[in-house]
């Protein structure tokens, strides 16, 4: 993986109207948005020129689901480290006005630095649309390799081609002639992808709605992802990291103690236990508590068999815990188009007044207060453990074909310890309804972090406090834009 420094501003340009391509030059008036030029998009099957050898070569990592809570602030963290970065999003769970809280704080993160922005782009485009084919050939190129040495890129021996017929020094292996050694050409057109990873945030992810409409979630999550990975595989883009979530430990996290990945594994597997004993480990899980917690299981299965099968693929499954806090500055934060069903933005929603009080699934769980435990991880935290998942790969400290991370604190904290570290830091009282349990909860979810630690080098760095302050600097400036909209009424 190719990690750019002081890239310039520009990148490639997207030949279709529909594409946003952000750099620190241009301003946001200057931008041609989704809800502003709606446009057609390119034919499927037109694709960008392959004589067309002096175009950009820069590299870019795609984001699928870039624009909501957790792939906005990766997406972020990307450009922070110098990635150019193309964006794929639909919009049915997020806003385009993300793209441009993402552009201003990379804008003035690269400014205090005296450095130029990596290029930014947006497709606003479903990841199962039969046009994410047009957009990767857009972001291919083609180059000539020969048999008897390394591949050489196109621009290079361009000056060397016939200008009257561009492939006329190529073989033709379908004509029927046999050719001697001596008349044979050895060199082949080869098209390769500038994008160099991709990350999936697509999936569907409430689990409650995921028992009321199982299939949506089976199509989109799993069947959408099986077709998407045949695609990346045609463009021969092998470096995939999935965003997983420990729902797919199933009943295991009932067990009251920290869950190491070993919990659930998909081939078998041999590992030292805590007191330095081998372990041979058999694939499954027990208890899957969910539709949406089976669909990650799925694909996690389907990852571990696709890199079994063809181990030139590097696949990462990042396990979530519970993503809460948002960025420091309160700009970019969680505020999903449809209904919330996170703890965080549920907290938040009844702050600025959207709802009348929190409800608290269940005060019976064996806990300390009653109420369920979980691992809550700061947004910006966990998005960074993408950013070291990327490195660890392209450095090759990941040694398998695929690699499951748990991304958590390795703390556990209740409900009722969150809402009163957010009452706290707001000073104001969060009114509270206790209701019984949901359908598909557990009571105990917290990561062991070991595995993550030592082969990513990456932990998280921030508290449940830092989260707190974070989320009311996000919510806030809502509570006093309602309040202003209030007066002027």
């Amino acid at each position: 993986m190719l990690v750019m420094e002081d890239l310039p501003n520009s990148g490639i340009q997207s030949p279709s109207s529909s594409t946003f391509s952000l750099s620190a030059s241009e301003s946001p008036a200057a931008i041609s948005t989704p809800s502003t030029s709606r446009s057609l998009l390119f034919d499927d099957d037109v694709i960008a020129d392959p004589l067309d050898i002096a175009g950009n070569s820069s590299q870019f990592i795609m984001v699928v689901g870039g624009l909501g809570y957790i792939g906005s602030h990766t997406v972020l963290e990307l450009l922070k480290e110098n990635y150019n970065v193309l964006v794929v999003d639909d919009l049915s769970n997020s806003y385009e006005s993300v793209l441009h809280r993402i552009k201003a704080l990379a804008t003035e993160h690269f400014a205090a630095q005296d450095r130029l922005m990596p290029a930014l782009h947006f497709r606003q485009m479903d990841y199962r649309s039969p046009h994410m084919r047009s957009v990767l050939a857009n972001y291919s190129f083609y180059s000539i390799s020969s048999k008897a040495g390394p591949s050489i890129a196109m621009e290079d021996v361009v000056s060397a081609l016939p200008r009257r017929f561009p492939f006329s020094s190529l073989q033709r292996t379908d004509s029927g002639i046999d050719m001697g050694s001596e008349d044979a050409q050895q060199n082949t057109l080869r098209r390769q992808s500038r994008i160099t990873g991709v990350i999936h945030f697509a999936a569907y992810k409430s689990v409650e709605e995921s028992i009321r409409m199982p299939l949506r979630y089976y199509s989109n999550n799993v069947c959408g992802m099986v077709d998407f990975l045949g695609l990346l595989e045609e463009f021969g883009i092998k470096n995939f990291v999935f965003s997983s979530s420990a729902t797919v430990y199933g009943e295991g996290a009932n067990c009251g103690m920290p869950l190491r990945e070993e919990l659930c594994v998909h081939h078998p597997e041999i590992f030292k236990d805590d007191d330095g004993i081998e372990r041979r480990v058999l694939p499954g899980v027990m208890g899957l508590t969910s539709p949406y917690g089976r669909s990650k299981f799925m694909c996690e299965s389907i990852l571990a068999d696709i890199a079994r099968s063809d181990p030139s693929w590097s696949i990462t499954a990042l396990r979530y815990f519970n993503p809460v806090g948002c960025h420091e500055s309160g700009i970019l934060g969680e505020d999903p188009r449809q209904k919330p069903s996170n703890l965080i933005p549920v907290i938040a929603s009844v702050l600025t007044g959207a709802k009348p009080h929190l409800d608290i699934f269940g005060t019976d769980w064996n806990t300390p207060d009653g109420t369920a435990v979980r691992d809550f991880i700061h947004v910006v935290d966990l998005a960074r453990g993408h950013i070291a998942a990327l490195a660890a790969s392209a450095a090759g400290r990941i040694k398998a074909p695929f690699r499951a991370y748990n991304l958590g604190t390795g703390r556990g904290h209740t409900v009722r310890e969150v809402l009163h570290s957010l009452q706290e830091t707001s000073r104001r009282t969060i009114p509270v309804r206790e209701v019984g349990r949901r359908a598909g909860d557990v009571g105990f979810c917290v990561a062991e972090v070991r595995r993550a630690e030592t082969e990513l080098a990456w932990s998280a760095e921030k508290s449940l406090p830092d989260c707190a302050l974070d989320v009311w600097n996000f919510t806030k400036t809502r509570c006093e834009s309602q309040a202003s909209d209030e007066i002027i009424c």
